[in-house]
């Protein structure tokens, strides 16, 4: 990578003594050399990136992304996942095992290790909780772990019998590791369409009510102190969720939460239009679940906002809603999406860059003289056109194509790598 120089970009690092003050930093071989008001240099391959009225912040880190790989490279292989990921902001990625096979053993573990390796985008597999994700045996976790296994999830199934899943807490506690509940009860809303509500009465399909997702957050809860364990609860989407994991900090339980971006926008009142690209799971909710979901990010009890990045072939979207696939390709539109739904500076840069890492227990990058260059320039105004031409993602189902978004990521450098966005 050439010598860098990024000029006039307004700093965003909460502990940082230059927060939110304009600075220049050189980066060299892969390292920040210098941060200053004004840097000047006479080095004639220089590259500079002109940041003026953009921020700059340690790189993006998405909790929850689904690539196919493998068995599924038709829909998204690594290397194009990691380009969406990258044009989208994104420094590391957490995959999870939604694949075929599943991430299920140490084989798959360090098949996408080593397929990642050298990667501008760093990536972590999330491997499953359950052999095959069927939610009857508990899988090698502690192998997967030493393999490279950043965290454990059944991906996009939630496991329904709950001695499993206090098996798995307790014995996952052992080796700190890290539980990831996706909370959902399958007799209540398995299999329906979207949120249950008055939108659902109105075009007759079968909803999946809050009830669905709240009572294993609450059972999910009782495990996890019983077991005296951590647990994440990925992609949480209602108003009951917050309250119970805000009640659960509240007792010192060790619990943390996310929520992914088109969450806190779409509602249920979209769907009225039929367009499979709204078909996500958990289902969109209603505005008095977004207000409660902003409330929280706000106040501490939703720790990171993901992508929850799921992409699908065309066959498997431009069908009729009932019975098309769940899931949106979301890794380059999480940033126009936050400032869609009027989130700070502060708070997008806390939630994608600073949680997800405290979350997982990995070492913050520093934007500091000497450290290794972790970083992402971005702006909250300029627009850009979300199409065929600045689609990095094999798959296209996505509600926002097309359109013209706010948000866009100018640029991220990790690994001695650098994308600039055109």
């Amino acid at each position: 990578m050439a010598t860098i120089l990024i000029t006039s970009a307004t700093l965003v690092s909460a502990s940082h003594p230059l927060h939110l003050t304009s600075v220049d930093v050189l980066v060299k071989n892969g390292k920040i050399e210098k941060i200053a008001k004004n840097i000047q240099s006479d080095d004639k391959k220089l590259q500079v990136i002109d940041a003026k009225d953009s921020f700059l912040s340690v790189g993006f880190f998405d909790l929850n992304t689904n690539f196919g790989e493998p068995g599924y490279e038709t829909k998204e292989d690594i290397k194009t996942g990691t380009a969406a990921a990258a044009a989208g902001g994104f420094t590391a990625v957490a995959v999870h095992p939604n694949t075929n096979p599943p991430i299920h053993s140490r084989s798959e573990v360090a098949l996408i290790v080593n397929t990642a390796k050298g990667n501008l985008v760093d990536v972590y597999p999330v491997g499953t909780i359950s052999k095959k994700r069927e939610g009857k045996e508990l899988a090698e976790l502690y192998d997967m772990q030493q393999t490279g296994a950043i965290a454990f999830s059944d991906g996009n199934h939630s496991v329904q019998q709950a001695g499993l899943m206090g098996r798995a807490l307790l014995y996952a506690k052992g080796f700190n590791g890290l539980i990831m509940s996706h909370p959902e009860d399958d007799s209540i809303g398995g299999g329906n369409q979207m949120n249950e509500g008055e939108v659902s009465t109105y075009l007759g399909m079968k909803g999946i009510p809050n009830l669905a997702e709240s009572i294993m957050v609450s059972r999910d809860l009782f495990l996890a102190e019983y077991n005296e364990a951590p647990i994440h609860f990925s992609t949480i989407s209602t108003e009951e969720s917050v309250e119970l994991i805000k009640k659960a900090k509240a007792k010192g339980l060790k619990v943390t939460c996310d929520v992914a971006a088109h969450n806190l926008v779409f509602t249920d009142e979209e769907v009225k239009g039929f367009d499979s690209n709204l078909k996500v799971n958990p289902p969109l909710r209603t505005k008095k679940d977004i207000k409660a979901l902003l409330k929280g990010l706000k106040d501490g009890t939703v720790d990171a906002i993901v992508s929850q990045h799921t992409p699908h072939e065309i066959e498997f979207k431009n069908v009729e809603f009932q019975i098309a696939y769940n899931g949106i390709i979301a890794s380059q539109t999480v940033l126009p999406l936050l400032v869609k739904a009027g989130l700070t500076v502060e708070a997008i840069v806390e939630k994608l860059s600073v949680g997800p890492r405290v979350i997982l227990n990995i070492e913050q990058p520093k934007i500091e003289e000497g450290a290794t260059a972790n970083l992402v320039i971005f702006s909250t105004d300029k627009k850009w056109i979300f199409d065929g031409k600045t689609n990095k993602s094999k798959s296209a189902n996505s509600p926002l194509f097309g359109q013209e978004l706010a948000g866009k990521v100018l640029a991220v450098i990790n690994n001695n790598q650098i994308l600039i966005n055109d």
